[in-house]
């Protein structure tokens, strides 16, 4: 006989939702001393999983991935820092852990990283969909207080989740899916109202555990991803040799991503929600690469295929037969999806800018007065 979907879903808890919290023996040891380092919570996909996958699911992340700054693989999908990172080390604090890293103990001292390779917002209810990754945020903050209500210490005080910044960097794989599953444009378009409530239903769950502080990436340029363009037979490029009918849709979802944060700044009248353009940033890093100091903007560095775009999707990055390049950092294009280090450290800095921002919200405007001015990289 069959599992309900309710017994599949308590298995999927039950597997994925595992976390090792015992108690520190020194809370405030491990990151420039209790209640002034920055706490983050992270939800999204790839773009900023910095090894939930291959914690959560023993997926082997293969080198070359990592080489250029952690000289091994770390379960990221690049040569070596994520946005994320490099935001994380803008704050003075510590990369963020998985919350599916079990060996990770009691190390979630400035928050927990709950993005794992491939999510989406849809279908809900698998790993790891956004909706699961907010569940597990709710199993990590309610064994945090039954610690702390217990009398132990704990990696994160109970103050410090209202306190927190909660990013969201999601809606890719969604469309990349749409677009994969053959469906037309207008199919693809008509998928995104469901994506934004599937985000907004995210945000308002967290509001409502305590969260005020909210920061928001929008998706890159679909459409310039090499792999999309190696797949794709009939090509509507645009002047940059991206995917018009890819791009649009990303833009798309964009505008109701903004129109998102908008009328929740409204409606949750005490939160604090930054939306970013991270298209803006990523499209102009391509459209003038060289500007940037980067050759052939829409060719992967680790791949194998060679020009256009030296992506294979049956050889990829870490397998067998795939060559990276000698110097990544004349790369955007890391594996045909994800961004070298070179081009994330640009997009960082353009994040932390301000100029993308909506509204031009600093990031360490959320941990003034309390933000420790010690690096525990």
């Amino acid at each position: 006989m069959s599992a309900s979907p309710l017994s599949l879903l308590l298995r999927l808890l039950l597997l994925f939702s595992v976390v090792s919290l015992a108690p520190p023996r020194s809370a405030a040891s491990s990151c420039g001393g209790g209640g002034g380092r920055p706490v983050v919570f992270n939800f999204g996909d790839s773009n900023s999983d910095t090894g939930g996958l291959a914690a959560g699911l023993g997926f082997p992340v293969n080198p070359p991935n990592g080489r250029s700054f952690f000289g091994r693989s770390t379960g990221r999908l690049c040569d070596g820092r994520l946005v994320i990172d490099f935001l994380c080390q803008s704050l003075n604090t510590s990369f963020l852990i998985p919350y599916l890293d079990s060996l990770a103990g009691s190390k979630f001292t400035n928050g927990a990283n709950f993005a794992v390779v491939g999510s989406s917002t849809l279908p809900k209810y698998v790993p790891f969909s956004l909706n699961i990754q907010v569940m597990q945020f709710l199993h990590f903050k309610g064994r945090i207080t039954e610690l702390a209500s217990a009398g132990s210490e704990v990696p994160v005080s109970v103050d410090e989740f209202t306190k927190a910044l909660y990013m969201v960097d999601i809606g890719q794989n969604d469309l990349a899916d749409s677009f994969s599953k053959n469906l037309t444009y207008s199919e693809v378009i008509n998928t995104v109202p469901s994506i934004i409530v599937e985000i907004k239903t995210a945000i308002k769950t967290l509001y409502d555990q305590g969260a005020r502080n909210f920061w928001v990436h929008n998706t890159g340029p679909l459409g310039c991803l090499p792999q999309k363009l190696s797949l794709v037979e009939k090509k509507d490029l645009d002047e940059n040799g991206c995917l018009s009918s890819y791009n649009s849709a990303a833009r798309i979802f964009n505008e109701g991503l903004l129109k998102l944060c908008q009328e929740m700044r409204s409606e949750l009248a005490d939160a604090t929600i930054t939306h970013v353009d991270i298209y803006a940033i990523k499209y102009d890093l391509i459209a003038n690469a060289s500007k940037y100091g980067f050759s052939s903007p829409l060719m992967t560095c680790c791949g194998n295929g060679g020009p256009p775009y030296n992506y294979n999707i049956r050889v990829t990055c870490g397998t067998p037969g795939c060559e990276a390049c000698s110097n990544g950092s004349q790369h955007i294009s890391w594996d045909g999806i994800h961004y070298t280090e070179a081009a994330n450290s640009i997009i960082a800095s353009k994040i932390l800018s301000t100029a993308y921002s909506t509204p031009r919200t600093p990031l360490n405007f959320f941990f003034r007065g309390r933000h420790a001015r010690v690096k525990c990289i």
